[in-house]
């Protein structure tokens, strides 16, 4: 049984996300959040600014979302359950979750998930099949948020996966207030027109 859309928003604006867990569904609210900063701070590491010249795939939004999520899940050990998906690909038919995704003559590549709030992006999963795929897709989601005017680009927990790219932490009482005001002052919206692209 999805988790009902109005149910899934309104934990994402508090703080609170889900996972698939033991056949079950958990939610999290973590001591230390992760984020990716949207200003100068920011960081592409120099072989990733290479393979950015090359442009070795296109990057398109919201055109495989469900797929996006399976190869999300194509892993070993995975919170990805039949919940999480169909919860998810519910709120992407409502216009509030998102996927970043690199093709080439092969198909797809890499890519992103994600949840969108004003002001804020929750970053889900990302996924890849060929090298720096999920990396450009990241940078290209980066890109679109700060042309957006969004504020907030929530990544959960961070990896040392992340912190090359500048990631960061805050306590969940920073984590809170950071959230409430970005989304406040809103941003957006991610797709379709908006006054900061």
């Amino acid at each position: 049984m999805p988790i009902p859309p109005d149910m899934l928003l309104n934990a994402y604006a508090q703080g609170v996300f889900p996972m698939g867990h033991e056949g079950g569904i958990q939610w999290f609210s973590p001591e230390r959040r992760g984020l990716i900063p949207l200003d100068g701070r920011f960081h592409i590491p120099h072989g990733l600014k290479r393979a950015l010249k090359r442009r070795p795939f296109e990057v398109r939004i919201d055109t495989a979302f469900r797929e996006t999520m399976l190869a999300c899940a194509d892993r070993e050990e995975t919170w990805i359950d039949e919940t999480i998906l169909e919860s998810y690909c519910a709120l992407h038919e409502l216009g509030f979750a998102h996927s970043v995704e690199c093709w080439d003559d092969e198909g797809l590549q890499g890519g992103l998930y994600g949840v969108e709030l004003p002001g804020v992006f929750f970053g889900e999963s990302m996924f890849s099949r060929k090298t720096d795929a999920s990396k450009i897709a990241l940078v290209a989601l980066v890109e679109r948020l700060r042309a957006r005017g969004f504020r907030l680009l929530d990544t959960q927990w961070m990896t040392g996966h992340l912190r090359q790219f500048g990631g960061y932490e805050l306590s969940r009482g920073r984590y809170h207030s950071a959230l409430a005001a970005a989304m406040a002052e809103g941003g957006g919206p991610f797709l379709g027109d908006s006054p900061h692209s």
